[in-house]
């Protein structure tokens, strides 16, 4: 009996003791960066009443958990330096930094991963070993219901050639300039989601003038409407991708095969659509080429590059799978493992299946196979056959995760206890569709995060958006240039705001342009200005002012930004009094720009890379490209 007692308190102590272990937030955990320069927060949980102690550097800080078992306290500004290691009570936190820490967000540009930057920073990747630059990467995660206090995940990782290559390719470039120029350690807490919307990442306080956005997200907050809605989706799409391959001859009698006979196929060029030649439809289509390797292939491994594909594909070598995408825009890189390829004749077969919008191989994309740096170029003729028209387009999906209020609540909300420098925001190709409100709406989240980081002056840095689809011949309206308009409305009417200007790195054929460290550049030479007062040049020619003179227009841009390139200049149109727009000839002579049309006699406006794709080359002698802009609303 006295045993079995003994036992009953040994193990009501391990409860308690269990139960009164301290628990810490994601955020802080091994590896962090601490804000320099700031009074930090250090927060967790516990049971209610439970003694705190923190011993950090030289000194020792104490707290009580309250009755729900929340308990915080701070810790006076400290300067940039470490390691450190960090006792809260019975937990050791080792390897910790102080530095500056900056939230990065938006969507799938600032998402954008160094490995799919590969083909223009491979030795960038190679040779990432820096302890001063780290990332934590938060879990993409919703939550419709209310914010969350903590994140489900996630871990503090500093540069090196395996991590990078889930770094966020913008953010990896502002980090690592910053950390060069400040030689202080730099971290980046990387909370964004490819496709989101502006209204995802803000709360419902602040979208009280969007009754219908309001609604959408009191809508979502029903689990079962999520649950059917993804239900029903998955059943419609799994029995229309079922119809397909039942009904693809060239999948039944396996077209993928390089014995498969094509001596029927019809011929196209690659890049190209084949909805050029057998008009539009959804469905499969299969692609051969033939190509002769020599001798010892076999015991290579190869590259094979397809460019991008709309929409899905499956690429075989000699009846071998090697690869698949299943929508349009990631890059189609396949490493070829060895056996594979053999000495004289090799078939790359290729099904696509397109379920809506005209299906293609991207023009002005690379498309080749690498063996030992020699490539063959695989664009020109290929054979296709259709493999099945479908009579209607893929079932569409409801993206959920995009709805207002939820990544605030499971992605934003969690973070802010922790104390930044500052935010990085590449955002707004998913609002283009109304970009005359995404002014109020950015200005209203910017405001709303400083207010929740009770910090109004924390800095907030934009990055415009890049150069994107087709140039048009005559000046015509643009939502994107609208939304461009937006973003730098914002940047000059928010304080403590800046612009990244990306109207010269874009590539017309793809929304994730590749040259991510110009955007990281520019978006540090607006920290290391407004973030900490140096007097540098950080914009390109920003527009002030104009003045007609005769049939003339004038242009006067804000002083220090105004060291023009000199001479002919490109991309601006030019407005008549009937409101209509003209190409216009322009240049730069001395810290001013000349605008004209010979045949428009009374000017009224000028607007400067006002297009979906401009080719505009107004630059400062920093080489910072000017904002595209129009004079109809200064």
């Amino acid at each position: 009996m006295k045993n079995r007692t003994l036992y009953l308190l040994f193990f009501l102590a391990a409860i308690c003791s269990f139960h009164a272990k301290v628990r810490l937030p994601a955020l802080v955990s091994d590896g962090m960066i601490l804000q320099r320069n700031q009074d930090l927060k250090i927060w967790g949980y516990a049971d209610a009443g439970e003694k705190i102690t923190i011993k950090f550097i030289t000194k020792t800080y104490n707290a009580t958990a309250d009755q729900r078992g929340n308990w915080s306290l701070m810790i006076p500004k400290l300067n940039a330096g470490g390691p450190y290691t960090m006792m809260i009570n019975e937990i050791t936190l080792k390897d910790i930094l102080i530095g500056d820490v900056w939230v990065a967000s938006g969507q799938s540009n600032m998402e954008l991963p160094m490995r799919r930057l590969t083909p223009l920073y491979e030795n960038e990747i190679k040779n990432a070993n820096n302890q001063n630059i780290r990332f934590f990467t938060v879990p993409q995660k919703y939550n419709f219901k209310a914010p969350q206090n903590d994140l489900d995940g996630g871990k503090w990782e500093s540069a090196n050639p395996q991590t990078i290559l889930d770094f966020s390719g913008v953010a990896y470039f502002f980090a690592k300039e910053l950390n060069e120029k400040n030689k202080v350690p730099v971290g980046i807490i990387h909370t964004s989601l490819g496709g989101s919307p502006v209204q995802a990442w803000m709360d419902e306080k602040s979208l009280k003038k969007y009754p219908e956005y309001l609604a959408e997200a009191e809508k979502w907050k029903n689990d079962d409407l999520i649950q059917s809605t993804e239900s029903q989706e998955r059943s419609l799409s799994k029995a229309w991708y079922a119809e397909l391959d039942q009904s693809d001859i060239g999948f039944n009698q396996q077209w993928e095969k390089d014995n498969a006979n094509d001596s029927g196929w019809k011929t196209m060029m690659v890049p190209g659509s084949w909805e050029d030649q057998e008009g539009p439809f959804e469905g499969s289509v299969w692609f051969r080429k033939e190509i002769i390797l020599p001798k010892g292939v076999d015991q290579k491994t190869a590259f094979l590059n397809l460019g991008r594909i709309k929409d899905a594909d499956i690429t075989y070598i000699n009846g071998i799978k090697v690869g698949n995408v299943t929508y349009e825009y990631p890059p189609r890189w396949y490493d070829i493992p060895k056996g594979v390829l053999k000495e004289g004749k090799n078939i790359i077969t290729v099904r696509v299946i397109n379920g809506s919008g005209k299906g293609q191989f991207i023009a002005d994309k690379p498309y080749y196979l690498e063996i030992d740096g020699q490539k063959t170029d695989l664009k020109g003729e290929w054979k296709y056959k259709i493999g099945t028209k479908m009579e209607k387009m893929a079932p569409g999906q409801t993206f959920i995760r995009w709805k207002p209020v939820g990544l605030y609540n499971a992605m934003i909300n969690p973070l802010i206890n922790y104390k930044i420098k500052g935010f990085i925001w590449y955002q707004g190709e998913s609002n283009t569709g109304k970009p005359k409100e995404y002014g109020d709406l950015l200005s209203t989240m910017i405001s709303d995060w400083r207010s929740k980081w009770n910090k109004k002056d924390l800095p907030f840095f934009i990055v415009q958006l890049a150069n994107f689809m087709e140039k048009k011949d005559e000046p015509i309206e643009s939502n994107w240039a609208e939304l461009r308009e937006q973003q730098r409305q914002v940047s000059l009417n928010v304080p403590y705001s800046g612009l990244a200007v990306t109207i010269d790195v874009g590539e017309w054929n793809d929304i994730h342009p590749l040259n991510k460290k110009s955007v990281g550049d520019r978006l540090a030479l607006q920290a290391l200005k407004i973030g900490e007062g140096k007097k540098i040049i950080a914009d390109g020619p920003v527009y002030q002012s104009m003045k007609t003179e005769g049939d003339t227009i004038i242009l006067s841009f804000k002083t220090g930004t105004d060291d023009l390139v000199q001479g002919e200049l490109k991309g601006f149109a030019i407005q008549q009094k009937d409101g209509r727009y003209q190409w216009a000839k322009a240049e730069a002579k001395g810290n001013k720009v000349r605008v004209w049309n010979d045949q428009v006699t009374s000017p009224v406006n000028v607007r400067y890379d006002w297009a979906d794709n401009p080719d505009g080359n107004l630059k400062n002698k920093n080489g910072l490209p000017a904002s595209p802009f129009t004079t109809e609303k200064n």
